[in-house]
């Protein structure tokens, strides 16, 4: 008798123990339907690595026939379980897609969230990939470290490009004229108002972000008042705020449809879209003549500088920041110039502020084979020559937000040598050079040739990142602290844990603001190879 009560007893015993063990284990570990229901139909996504995935979902009706060169219509609603298992494909553009596959039914993004997670909705960091406006796709940046490693919901989008994005022309269009594309990323917004909820994700906590072009889309977003509410934070990594007038947008776009051999905007919307594509080079441009958000219409009333200049941008936390040398690699076509070459081309750019230039910056000081390069890197970056990316002019961007923001938070990419994909001319070194960021928080190919110092730096990142999403500070246990631009400090972020906070003062003094800060200069007006061949320097 008493073994059979004992042995009830432990089977009572053992029962309860179960039931503690499984009210301990924590909400986060509860799996989550990989089937989800959106406001136009039920997705099926995938998962792997402790991340769902949910690829190619349509936000936007396709852009094709009458849509052409207008705001972004409604997607139409679907029966059954639509397969999110597969990226949309890319937006039409110049130099292939990697084989993805392209069209002008592009309007589609990606969702990534933690395969495990607490109930509580989540915060979303929705990204807008870069590309000159004109170039790469929402499913190219992989979003999965960051919901992984930070328990934040990821979503990337794709958005029109090149001229299909941001054409401007008499007659194409009622509304949203040139800034196709920049609807377009509102359009998505609006989605992820509606849907996030239903994938885990909080929409009253949305901080839009994007590099080098999805950096300028950040900062027009901002100025924008239709996007005003749909998003409560920014990141803007290595992009400035620039845009056309509408004079000069209207030229590209007559410039455009004379090569396209149109005279009006009838002739371009019966065109097939691979003409359209394969006339739309010198339109797709440069580094400095490619397409940019238009100002001046309902979508963007002010240029989105002046927007943040005088406090009429979006007053939301925001992380702002650049590579230490942004533009080192596009000054490569000065690599073979000689000393009269490049001070030739610095009295091009600077007319009579030249003589004060060549002082701060004379040939002698870089003594290498790419002698060339490296003074141009540093004359452009420092100047923020560049649409306003990195140095001073960046720097004062920051400020001005942070007069206005306080939590508002800068940083430069300090790594000397990170890793770089793709091959290098011989003995060039390209340092921190523009988007030398990204693998450290995107993973890609280059992220697989890191040092463990520089992984050390990419795990840094990704939760300072995902802290700022969160909290709207990147603030983090555990790792060295970083203050907000209006204490005066921004943070050098350093492999092998050195990262650590300097002083504005330290950021003047090494990019050379007091001399800057100074003198009146504009941006570089023309791409480096046209300044380099007005100089006579041999691209040979």
């Amino acid at each position: 008798m008493r073994t059979i009560v004992r042995q009830g007893l432990a089977g009572v015993l053992s029962l309860l123990a179960l039931l503690t063990a499984l009210s301990a284990v924590p909400a986060s570990a509860a799996p989550r339907s990989l089937t989800v229901t959106t406001d136009k139909g039920r997705v099926a996504g995938a998962s792997a690595d402790g991340v769902d995935r949910f690829s190619g979902i349509p936000y936007a009706a396709p852009p094709i026939g009458a849509r052409r060169w207008q705001p972004p219509a409604p997607a139409a609603a679907w029966t059954g379980i639509r397969q999110a298992t597969s990226p949309g494909q890319h937006c039409l553009q110049l130099g292939g897609d990697n084989g993805a596959g392209m069209s002008e039914d592009c309007l589609y993004l990606n969702v990534y969230t933690p395969s495990h997670r607490t109930n509580r909705p989540l915060p979303v960091m929705f990204w807008i990939h870069g590309g000159g406006f004109s170039y790469g796709a929402g499913e190219t940046e992989d979003g999965s470290r960051i919901a992984e490693a930070n328990n934040v919901v990821v979503v990337t989008i794709n958005y029109r490009l090149g001229a299909f994005g941001f054409l401007d022309l008499p007659g194409l269009s009622k509304q949203g004229a040139g800034n196709y594309g920049l609807l377009d990323q509102q359009a998505a917004l609006r989605w992820t108002q509606r849907n996030i909820g239903a994938f885990g994700g909080d929409a009253s906590r949305v901080t839009i972000g994007g590099q080098s072009a999805g950096g300028h889309s950040v900062c027009a977003l901002l100025a924008s008042p239709p996007a005003r509410g749909l998003f409560s934070g920014a990141i803007i990594q290595s992009g400035g705020c620039p845009s056309h007038t509408p004079e000069q947008a209207i030229a590209r776009g007559k410039k455009y449809a004379a090569a396209a051999s149109c005279s009006n905007a009838s002739c371009l919307r019966a065109k097939p879209a691979d003409e359209l594509l394969a006339d739309s080079a010198d339109f797709v441009g440069g580094v400095l003549s490619g397409p940019l958000p238009v100002s001046g219409g309902p979508e963007l009333p002010l240029p989105p500088s002046d927007a943040v200049r005088t406090g009429r941008a979006a007053n939301v936390p925001l992380l702002i920041g650049h590579t230490r040398d942004e533009v080192r690699s596009w000054a490569l076509p000065f690599a073979r110039a000689t000393k009269a070459q490049y001070e030739r081309a610095v009295r091009i750019e600077f007319g009579t502020r030249a003589d004060a230039v060549l002082a701060h910056y004379p040939f002698s000081k870089y003594g290498d084979s790419y002698t060339g390069t490296y003074a141009f890197s540093d004359v452009w970056g420092d100047s923020s020559s560049f649409y306003g990316l990195g140095g001073c002019q960046y720097h004062d961007l920051a400020g001005q937000a942070a007069s206005r923001q306080p939590r508002t938070y800068f940083y430069e990419f300090d790594d000397p040598h990170p890793p770089v994909q793709g091959g290098l001319p011989a003995g060039f070194d390209p340092g921190a050079s523009h988007g030398a960021e990204m693998p450290y928080l995107l993973p890609d190919a280059a992220s697989q040739q890191m040092s463990p110092g520089q992984k050390q730096l990419s795990r840094e990142m990704v939760r300072y990142w995902g802290s700022f999403v969160k909290h709207g500070n990147p603030a983090t246990a555990g790792l060295a602290a970083w203050p907000s631009y209006r204490a005066g400090k921004y943070m050098s972020l350093l492999p092998g844990g050195e990262s650590r906070a300097r002083t504005s003062e330290a950021y003047s003094a090494q990019h050379q603001c007091a001399f800057w800060n100074s003198v009146d200069y504009d941006w570089l007006p023309v791409n480096p190879d046209q300044l380099a061949a007005q100089a006579g320097v041999s691209q040979s």
